[in-house]
């Protein structure tokens, strides 16, 4: 009975040229996505070059944006009717 036992391993079919891809594919994607996370966990400092690009510093006037009137409830615009086909 014991002579009757197989303990070889089992026939593991070699990965098709599809299955490599998507393991490699995968891999490929988890690295990008861990180097993303570090990218915002791990902020790299701006080098401050004074020559290339002089800082203007720029009016109020022109950096402010005129604020819409706020439209109270009862000055609402009507809706328009819908065309009639």
């Amino acid at each position: 009975m014991a002579s009757d036992l197989d303990f070889s391993p089992p026939e593991v079919p070699e990965p098709t040229f599809l299955e490599n891809l998507l393991r490699y594919g995968l891999f490929l994607g988890a690295m990008f996505q861990l180097i993303c996370v570090l990218a915002i966990i791990l902020p790299v400092p701006k080098s401050h070059e004074v020559e290339a690009e002089p800082c203007e510093p720029r009016s109020v006037e022109v950096t402010r944006k005129p604020k819409a009137v706020a439209l109270s409830a009862s000055k609402r615009p009507k809706k328009e009717a819908k065309k009639k086909r």
